[in-house]
């Protein structure tokens, strides 16, 4: 057996407590805060695992010599050895730690690592900018939320694996460097030195890998992979980023959505010590606009939209009767026992909210026992204003919300207003979880900035009608066997069972106005593959970062990735992206139009 080196720990700082007592032991850490009492100097030692408490005494027998000197001129973030023994703390217990019961009284210490003046603090609680700690991102990785969130963020992962090893998937690598093809947003790209003025393109997702492996009778295909995407620039978003990504051949839907199911109850259990509630709600795509105003409803809370068009088109209300007459709806929502939370004001700021989202105003009513308050009050008296209080389910004391106007304007207004409302009255608890699937997505969206229609999940989603001869008849209408997963209001998944047949994956092709010549330069390989037997098959790709985000409550995504980058792109610890020299381009066969400073 390897003999231990005399400064070697033979015990975390997380794992002492009374039943060591009396015990000689040796801990490692980094200094998190020191106390000077005269003769005696307080540490407190921390590694991953938590924090002792050490005692060094200037007058205590078997203590090193020249140790208490050494100690005294110690800092903060110095590394050291602490050789010593375990100590109970008796009634001056630190209830708030798991050690918190007994100290470490040191009779050596070997500085293992001095550290000169952090450039911040290192507290639980961040007060330093992002910025500054995402330059010493190796400093901010010592806080503990930051070390916890990338520690849960492991186990889940670890679960995820578990379960799909237990499910007979196969865990296998994609091409990091691969083809540039048309998937969505902008492909990073890898100059070849190789083959000059070519490029290779990291991977936005392994789509047409995963495909491939179904064409290659590797039936259940998963991998945890690292994905690139260059796209518009936000707040919340990451050039790269991880996914779960798996794949099933002979499946239908329900196949793919029951593992996955399967797959997050247990993994979120292991990972997070999270119990979601089962079965996950389906909704078809319409159906959850129709009731949430969105694809993807936050289930924590009620509040679903109620159409009433039929009563609005018998309104004296001009505003109701001349959205129904122009061929729009007029729907509302019911905020239960909010009628006396919300004063003039607050309404004025929800019509304003309405508004930036398009809408042309707010309609609004507090119910009361003898009828309605408020601006339909007059045009709702009577049999009028109870017929409009039963549709919308409402009691004294509720307050009702209305936007009418094309149906596109209406979901998205109420339905951003209905999580607006449920996050004022507290509706939306962080810590209660709720999954649901949405299901059958528009096989094709309208850009309006382009004039042309494109695809609304990705080119590979098989339609709902296998039969369709003419993609350019009733394309609105046209759905796809596209499904999100869906958690508390945030879209974690995406995916669909998957078009294997070339003649029908040409024709959307076709359809997309991506040319013959185009099709075989980005993905003739794929549909070469389908010519010698595809397979039935669909998937699913969850994104990593938001689950952990979300089990974990933190504030976006950069809190559970060791080294993000900020919102512009750039990692401020590695300062990259950066120039490279003329040799380098050279080499490379590439000149750059950006001239060089100075």
């Amino acid at each position: 057996m390897t003999k231990r080196s005399p400064w070697q720990r033979t015990h975390t700082c997380g794992e002492l407590g009374l039943p060591d007592e009396g015990k000689d032991t040796g801990v490692n850490g980094w200094i998190e805060n020191h106390r000077h009492h005269g003769q005696i100097v307080f540490l407190d030692l921390r590694d991953r695992y938590g924090v002792t408490q050490v005692v060094v005494d200037q007058d205590a027998a078997g203590t090193a010599p020249g140790t208490f000197e050494l100690v005294r001129r110690l800092g903060a973030e110095d590394v050291i050895s602490v050789a010593g023994r375990v100590r109970a703390r008796g009634s001056n217990v630190n209830k708030n730690r798991s050690t918190g019961e007994i100290e470490v009284v040191a009779l050596a210490v070997t500085v293992l690592g001095e550290a000169e003046t952090p450039p911040f603090e290192i507290l639980d609680k961040a007060e330093a900018n992002e910025e500054l700690r995402m330059q010493y991102r190796y400093l901010d990785l010592r806080r503990r939320p930051l070390q916890e969130a990338l520690m849960k963020r492991a186990r889940f992962v670890t679960a995820v694996r578990n379960y799909l090893q237990g499910q007979r998937f196969i865990d296998i690598e994609t091409p990091i460097l691969t083809k540039s093809t048309p998937e969505g947003a902008r492909d990073y790209l890898v100059p070849s030195r190789v083959h000059p003025g070519k490029f290779f393109a990291l991977p936005q997702s392994p789509q047409i890998f995963k495909q491939l492996c179904m064409v290659g009778g590797l039936d259940r295909y998963y991998q945890i992979a690292r994905c690139f995407r260059d796209e518009d620039l936000r707040a919340d978003r990451q050039p790269e980023f991880t996914q779960i990504d798996l794949e099933m051949a002979f499946v239908e839907e329900h196949d793919v959505l029951d593992v996955v199911e399967g797959m997050m109850v247990h993994s979120m259990r292991e990972g997070f010590g999270i119990d979601l509630p089962q079965p996950f709600p389906r909704f078809d795509f319409a159906e959850a606009m129709d009731k949430y105003g969105c694809d993807k409803p936050d289930l924590r809370f009620g509040m679903l939209l109620v159409d009433c068009t039929d009563l609005a088109g018998r309104s004296d209300f001009k505003v109701f009767a001349g959205a129904v007459a122009a061929g729009g709806i007029v729907k509302g929502l019911c905020a239960e026992g909010a009628a006396d939370k919300y004063s003039r004001k607050g309404i004025d700021e929800l019509t304003a909210f309405v508004t930036g989202l398009g809408a042309r105003g707010l309609a609004w009513a507090k119910v009361t026992a003898a009828g309605l308050e408020g601006s339909l009050a007059k045009f709702y008296e009577g049999d009028k204003g109870r017929e409009l209080c039963a549709r919308m389910g409402a009691k004294p004391g509720d307050l009702l919300l209305f936007v009418a106007d094309e149906q596109k304007v209406v979901h998205r207004a109420l339905g951003d207003l209905r999580l607006k409302v449920g996050s004022q009255l507290g509706l939306r608890d962080p810590k209660v979880f709720r999954c649901c699937w949405v299901l059958n997505f528009p096989m094709f969206e309208w850009n309006d900035e382009k004039a042309r229609w494109q695809f609304a999940h990705n080119p590979f989603s098989a339609p709902v009608d296998w039969s369709i001869q003419d993609f350019s008849v009733d394309t609105a209408n046209l759905r796809s066997r596209a499904y999100d997963f869906v958690m508390n209001g945030w879209e974690l998944g995406s995916g669909s069972i998957r078009i294997h047949r070339p003649e029908l994956q040409a024709k959307v092709f076709d359809f997309l106005g991506i040319g013959k010549e185009q099709q075989r330069a980005n993905f003739g390989f794929l549909l070469d593959a389908y010519r010698y037997g595809g397979p039935p098959h669909g998937g699913i790709a969850l994104g990593v970062d938001r689950v952990v985000t979300l089990a974990l409550g933190r504030e976006g995504i950069r809190d559970v990735i060791a080294f993000p980058k900020t919102a512009m792109a750039f990692d401020l610890m590695a300062e990259a992206p950066s120039p490279v020299g003329d040799e380098q381009l050279k080499e490379l066969s590439i000149a750059t139009t950006v001239k060089k400073p100075g």
